[in-house]
């Protein structure tokens, strides 16, 4: 009887944990190989063609009308000079910090969990910063003099202007992309090595110079391991000082609403909730529709990522209404009237459909494990999350501009061609991941197989335990 326990113990943890149900490598390898290469099914293509046709005419063409026209064809205008261009960045700078967070700060704390979904986050972490990077272009608008924000010599003594919010973003961005790129490249090499081994053609060419002569060897692995937990642990600074820069952009100014000692840490954790939202929703497209990822992405990995979501809604609670309280016994008549504005403004609804959306629907959904494990569901509050954190974004940027301390100035702001723009970016940052999953494995399978190694079953006494050794 007792050895009929063990094995049905055993037989349960395989069935829930992924680290516990080891495949052949060989079969693991062909499984992530053939999702790849596998021939195009209709819906990718068409998929592919909608999502071109929208980059080429939401993006491409409207920023071309925006240089040709100037800004006057947007919504930006006296006293709303920042609009949706810095609600999209900041909101894909917040997407890109998923990344980080998922890749960076739980390989450092070893969450196992982590394992096969961490390629799907840095890849977020590039396309995010990618869509960010164009949304400060244009909002720009003379795109064509960005060269002025890099601090060069020249004989003319252009110099950039450091108390510009431009100058400080230029250099956030430029920062986080390259690190956050070089981040994503490190675990991709052994990937890269599987996939030129098992490759034909001009897959394995490509594939040939990615892997940069990978062969596995004791040394190769011990150098790429020492890289790694170097570059985790300085990346994770590098995204908690992006977003403090963002918040500077709005709290060192003194206008109403945004002189505010805490947006720092409050931006910090709007943006994990809005870039751990996104990745469960990656998380269940990429389970639902590229073959052999069930097996890989499993209940326990949306139960976990979850329960991240709801620690992380709860914190965001806690900064938001601090900020709210502190601002209004702050004794400031126009930040009073802003925050009233807020509320019972023309926008007044979008201000309680953020906290319906961030707080209540996490709160009600994600405390139950039955359905913090469901793909569908937890997607859903994914989705729901990221709507509400743009719509804090607009609450903060162009509706707090409205009011300041010259009435005279007041107008409600109404946004023009940049929502053509900012769906151009969403659509880019969708198609930018579809082409991804045909090119490189999006899953890290010698991360999965490496944890596999590392989880054994032991029994003592009658009691089957999980024991989780190091692997050096």
């Amino acid at each position: 009887m007792s050895d009929n326990k063990h094995h049905d113990a055993e037989a349960h943890f395989r069935e829930k944990h992924l680290m516990l149900d080891p495949l052949p490598r060989g079969q693991m390898n062909d499984m992530v190989m053939e999702s790849m290469t596998g021939k195009p099914s209709w819906k990718f293509w068409l998929t592919v063609l909608v999502l071109a046709g929208i980059v080429a005419y939401c993006l491409v063409y409207s920023w071309a009308v925006l240089i040709a026209e100037g800004l006057g064809v947007a919504g930006v205008n006296r006293p709303s000079y920042w609009g949706v261009f810095l609600v999209n960045t900041v909101f894909w700078i917040g997407i890109s910090h998923a990344g980080t967070f998922i890749s960076a700060i739980l390989r450092v704390f070893k969450a196992e969990f982590r394992r096969p979904f961490t390629r799907a986050a840095e890849l977020m972490t590039t396309f995010g910063l990618v869509q960010a990077g164009m949304s400060i272009f244009m909002h720009m608008g003379r795109v064509w003099l960005s060269y002025w924000l890099m601090p060069y010599p020249n004989q003319r003594m252009l110099w950039p202007n450091f108390h510009s919010p431009l100058s400080w973003d230029l250099l956030a961005i430029t920062t986080y992309l390259l690190s956050s790129t070089m981040y994503l490249f490190l675990p991709l090499i052994p990937d890269m090595a599987m996939a030129r081994d098992r490759s034909t053609g001009w897959r394995k060419a490509v594939y040939k110079v990615l892997a940069l002569g990978f062969r596995g060897t004791e040394g190769e692995w011990t150098h790429l391991r020492n890289a790694m937990n170097i570059f985790a642990f300085a990346i994770i600074p590098v995204m908690f000082s992006v977003h403090t820069i963002v918040s500077w952009d709005f709290a060192a100014a003194t206008r109403p609403g945004w002189n505010s000692t805490i947006f720092g840490p409050y931006f910090i954790v709007g943006a994990l909730h809005s870039g751990m939202g996104a990745a469960v929703v990656v998380l269940a497209v990429i389970r639902a529709n590229m073959k052999h990822m069930k097996y890989f992405i499993r209940a326990e990995h949306f139960d976990a990522i979850g329960k991240l979501m709801l620690i992380i809604s709860m914190t965001w609670a806690y900064f938001f209404f601090n900020d709210y309280m502190v601002q209004w016994y702050g004794g400031d008549k126009w930040t009073k009237m802003l925050l009233h504005y807020h509320e019972a403004g023309p926008m007044g609804w979008m201000w309680f459909a953020m906290l319906i959306v961030n707080v209540a629907i996490p709160w009600a959904i994600l405390w139950n494990p039955k359905w913090r494990s469901t793909p569908w569901l937890v997607s859903t509050v994914g989705i729901l999350i990221n709507v509400g954190m743009w719509f804090e974004r607009y609450i903060i940027v162009p509706i707090s501009l409205t009011i300041n301390r010259m009435p005279f100035t007041w107008r409600q702001y109404q946004p023009g061609i940049e929502l053509y723009l900012g769906v151009g970016t969403l659509a880019l940052f969708i198609l930018l991941y579809v082409l991804a999953s045909k090119l490189i494995p999006m899953i890290p399978v010698w991360e999965v197989q490496e944890g596999q190694m590392a989880h054994q079953f032991k029994k003592y006494g009658r009691e089957t335990v999980v024991a989780v050794s190091e692997l050096e």
